[in-house]
């Protein structure tokens, strides 16, 4: 397949939609001789802050001379993003290959009289495909929805890390805390060590499907601390404290006060890992996280105004980066450039983040499943409201209304954030 043809082939699955199970990738991983069993992993999932840990150790693993992958969910821009080796995009090309390879074992299954896979998990497939065909050692990967069901859920990695649990993809992993814990702690395996920083009910759940399986647990406020100690060039100064595995103080290039959590997991994971391997060390982990990025969390682009982008797509999201713009910029109005999709708690994540003093242009995300800017607005209170016609336009009308001395926020769905990333960086 060219590029554009391996983009219409996964065009044409995406109408299979989400179908959760292990089956049809279990077969598929089958036919192609198993090749996620030919590298380590580290195995990621959570509510909220799965990417950015998920980068924070491929970007360690990375510093320590170790070949690394990282498989992410959903791409912002293009599909290549999702496949990633020592800080390169797989090329276009390769994606290519990679889904080209994977198809002719699809087209066998179907032969065979299996159910046509999805997507999501032809894309896994071929991840783990290109990792094993390039060589590398240790691929981090992040869970696509929930943990138990989920696609990636057939490795068998070295660490399991659960960031944390709140209500999300309550129509196909429960309606309760209790629920959804029971899927992320699904990514548990016997013997494996996990670190979460889950509270309250979801950690006790963790704790008792680990305890199943032979399997110690690292809890943040147990096992690991974090502490914030400041602000210096763009950058927050961070202590974590790992007891007897370690502790590590540098400078974390993500801001928000949510990746402090975030940071003590991938380090708390790092340093476990370094007690098996002497590549990892404090160093490598303190150069690592000054040089990590992942785009559209809370990232500031400097101008007049200020922009800031943040895929925050769930009332917990919300939340902390209303937390985190309240920290960095105390006392200011922000002026929202807003899309959501419908089938998300659309009122609980307004009410999270948006203020009587806000101003708010509606925008639509890019995907089938949005909301219209009209039902967005609607159910918005503030001291201004409206609905742009499309991303564009929202983003100017939002920079014009806020004035050179403002600050906009782009926030609300990741199938915004990679348009309005575009428009603004002029990508």
């Amino acid at each position: 397949m060219t590029y554009e043809q391996t983009l219409a082939y996964l065009e044409n699955l995406s109408k299979f939609g989400i179908n959760l199970g292990m089956a049809r990738i279990e077969r598929l991983l089958e036919l192609m001789q198993h090749p996620e069993r030919r590298f380590k992993t580290i195995h990621v999932t959570g509510t909220n802050g799965k990417g950015s840990t998920t980068a924070m150790l491929a970007a360690i693993l990375a510093a320590s001379g170790i070949k690394t992958g990282m498989y992410t969910s959903p791409h912002l821009v293009d599909y290549p993003e999702r496949m990633i080796v020592n800080g390169q995009e797989i090329t276009q090309e390769a994606f290519a290959q990679a889904i080209d390879y994977t198809s002719k074992f699809v087209d066998q299954m179907l032969a065979d009289g299996f159910e046509q896979p999805t997507e999501f998990e032809v894309i896994t497939a071929a991840a783990f495909y290109y990792f094993a065909a390039v060589g590398v050692e240790y691929a981090v990967i992040e869970v696509g929805l929930g943990g138990l069901l989920d696609s990636t859920n057939v490795i068998i990695p070295e660490i399991s890390a659960i960031t944390n649990v709140t209500l999300e993809h309550t129509d196909r992993c429960g309606s309760t805390i209790a629920e959804i814990a029971r899927h992320k702690a699904g990514i548990i395996k016997a013997g494996v060590p996990v670190v979460t920083a889950a509270q309250g009910e979801a950690l006790a759940i963790i704790k008792e499907t680990a305890a199943s399986k032979n399997a110690q647990v690292y809890a943040k406020e147990e096992h690991f601390f974090s502490q914030f100690k400041g602000l210096a060039q763009g950058q927050q100064q961070i202590l974590v404290d790992a007891g007897e595995l370690g502790k590590v103080e540098a400078a974390l290039n993500l801001i928000g006060f949510h990746q402090l959590e975030n940071s003590a997991v991938a380090v708390t994971a790092a340093l476990i890992l370094g007690k098996k391997d002497s590549r990892i060390t404090e160093l490598a982990i303190g150069k690592a996280l000054a040089e990590v990025c992942w785009p559209g969390r809370f990232e500031i682009v400097p101008g007049e105004p200020v922009i800031i982008i943040d895929g925050a797509h769930n009332p917990d999201g919300a939340r902390v980066l209303r937390q985190n713009l309240d920290q960095v910029f105390p006392g200011k109005d922000i002026t929202f450039a807003l899309g959501i999709l419908r089938d998300k708690d659309v009122s609980g994540i307004i009410r999270a983040l948006i203020r009587q003093t806000d101003t708010v242009v509606t925008v639509q995300p890019l995907s089938y499943r949005a909301a219209t800017p009209e039902e967005v607005a609607r159910e918005i209170q503030a001291r201004r409201v409206e609905a742009a016609a499309t991303i564009g336009s929202g983003i100017e009308r939002a920079k014009e209304l806020a004035g050179a001395d403002g600050i906009v926020c782009v926030a609300g769905s990741l199938y915004l954030i990679g348009e309005a990333r575009q428009i603004i960086l002029n990508k």
